[in-house]
């Protein structure tokens, strides 16, 4: 494939895979043909010019299209394309030319520029959206692709041992070699197969150069030693850590998986976080793989009270990352979950607030034991942390719960977020029972919410408890369950007929919300 000019900045690719020239020669309702130059080439864009020189207009990678209008010296033309990192030329016959010119077919043997006949029954649109059409098929797998090794590097790093399983993933997923050096080029885990010794040698190099013992260093550095294609990436922290990587091949989205990679290694292998960092850390990835609340709480540390946040932009955009990292950091926690796919709310850990200062010996007294419990009479228990609104967010927490309910406040939390979209507000807190209801043995009290309720399906319940909540309003109650106002009007009417209840009365709204409150 041509390549821009020495000195010229290699052009920024879209964001989707590049496509093989083969794939798009392969469609034979096309009917195009490869006349001259290379067989291999990769398309980033199609753009289409009758320019005489239309160097200034490509950004390099693409297929153009062209009728010749303008062609007069065939050799200077190609030129200018191969100068602009013009990927292949596709020359259309008639009206303007019965025949490729063969000063074009030689130019472009001669250059090492692709050259395609299409023929006058192929409009360039049609090869346009062909080219679009397999751009959006490569984006699919690649996407499928990342999708499936973020699952398993996941799974890997809940493992006992997860800093060399997720190591021993990632090699498998990309087919080479994962290594964890520190910044003098010393091995802490590898796996995968070894490349040659020269070309393990670049890998050491390269990882030096993205090892943060000096300002200014790069993150992330490629290189190709001998067919080796070599990558190296700094983790967080400052400790000098760097992931390296040398693979046979380089296919579309291995960066992204190695991305993956460095951020679970960050939080799994750098000892500036401590031990309770990088427990919590650990939790959460467990908890999500469906750890039970027994082998989460030793990690957090804590056994509450923890709140559970779900929450939203408030403009309907999609959460990334970035955004969902700074939400958790406004709200003072690290545990934040931004990776359950589009249109998932971003879920939130919230711990307990700072703990009461502990006793310390006084000169000649004894030291306090600390097996005892942290609070002493007449002390404050820790304090749970007080969720708050933040601009640009709709919030819905939990209140706060001990360790071994977190399942059962991530649904509450679900709920509020339902509650606070329905109502506009930045943020709605369930509210832990209280009042009256608390004077009902819970054990009692929920065995009467089973009986009462069992004719209820879980829609009809999640329905009437929703609708309740927003104090019998058709529409909110739509907009929290995202169906039609007619689906809860149909929902609502067939609780009542299961229930054998007047949902208009007022003691009978009440007793369902208590039994509602106890599921």
């Amino acid at each position: 494939m041509p390549t821009s000019p020495a000195g010229a900045t290699p052009p920024t690719g879209p964001p989707t895979p590049p496509i093989p020239l083969a794939e798009l020669l392969a469609r034979e309702e096309l009917g195009l043909r490869r006349i001259a130059g290379p067989a291999d080439a990769d398309l980033l864009w199609v753009h289409t010019s009758e320019m005489a020189d239309p160097y200034p207009y490509l950004l390099g990678g693409e297929l153009l299209l062209s009728a010749g209008v303008l062609l007069t010296d065939p050799d200077h033309y190609v030129g200018r394309l191969v100068e602009a990192g013009a990927a292949a030329l596709g020359f259309g016959v008639r009206p303007v030319h019965e025949t490729v010119p063969a000063a074009l077919i030689e130019a472009c043997d001669r250059q090492g520029l692709p050259l395609l006949e299409v023929p006058p029954e192929t409009p360039f649109t049609t090869i346009a959206r062909a080219v679009w059409r397999l751009m959006a098929e490569a984006r699919h797998r690649e996407l499928r692709r990342v999708t499936r090794a973020q699952q398993a590097l996941a799974t890997a790093a809940a493992r006992p041992d997860p800093v060399p399983a997720v190591l021993h993933q990632l090699a498998t997923q990309l087919g080479g070699r994962a290594v964890l050096l520190t910044a003098r080029g010393q091995e802490v885990h590898a796996a995968g197969r070894r490349p040659d010794p020269e070309a393990a040698g670049a890998l050491t190099r390269l990882a030096r150069v993205v090892a943060r013992e000096r300002p200014g260093s790069p993150s992330s550095a490629t290189d190709t030693h001998g067919g080796t294609h070599l990558s190296a990436y700094a983790l967080g922290g400052g400790e000098g850590l760097v992931l390296a990587l040398a693979t046979r091949q380089r296919e579309s989205g291995d960066h992204t998986v190695a991305g993956i990679a460095v951020v679970l290694l960050s939080l799994l292998a750098a000892p500036h976080q401590g031990a309770d960092a990088a427990g919590r850390s650990a939790a959460l990835v467990r908890m999500l793989l469906g750890a039970s609340p027994a082998e989460v709480a030793p990690l957090l540390g804590s056994t509450g009270p923890w709140t559970v946040i779900h929450a939203r932009r408030t403009d309907g955009a999609p959460a990334n990352a970035l955004t969902a990292g700074a939400l958790g950091a406004s709200l003072g926690t690290a545990l934040v979950d931004a990776e359950r796919g589009a249109g998932e709310a971003v879920r939130v850990l919230l711990g307990p607030g700072p703990e009461p200062a502990r006793p310390t010996a006084r000169p000649g007294g004894t030291a306090p034991d600390p097996a005892r419990p942290t609070t002493q009479p007449g002390e404050r228990a820790p304090q749970p942390a007080r969720p708050t609104p933040r601009s640009g967010w709709t919030l819905g927490a939990s209140a706060p719960t001990p360790v071994t309910a977190l399942a059962a406040a991530d649904a509450v939390a679900a709920r509020a977020l339902a509650h606070a979209r329905a109502t506009r507000a930045p943020l709605t807190v369930d509210a832990p029972t209280g009042g009256l209801a608390a004077l009902v043995p819970p054990e009692q009290a929920a065995a009467h919410a089973r009986a009462l309720l069992a004719p209820l399906t879980t829609p009809l319940a999640d329905t009437l408890r929703c609708w309740l909540s927003l104090h019998g309003s058709w529409d909110r109650t739509a907009v929290a369950l995202g169906v039609h106002r007619n689906t809860v009007r149909q929902r609502i009417g067939r609780c009542g007929e299961l229930l054998d209840v007047n949902l208009d009365d007022m003691d009978v709204r009440t007793e369902l919300w208590f039994a509602l409150r106890q599921t």
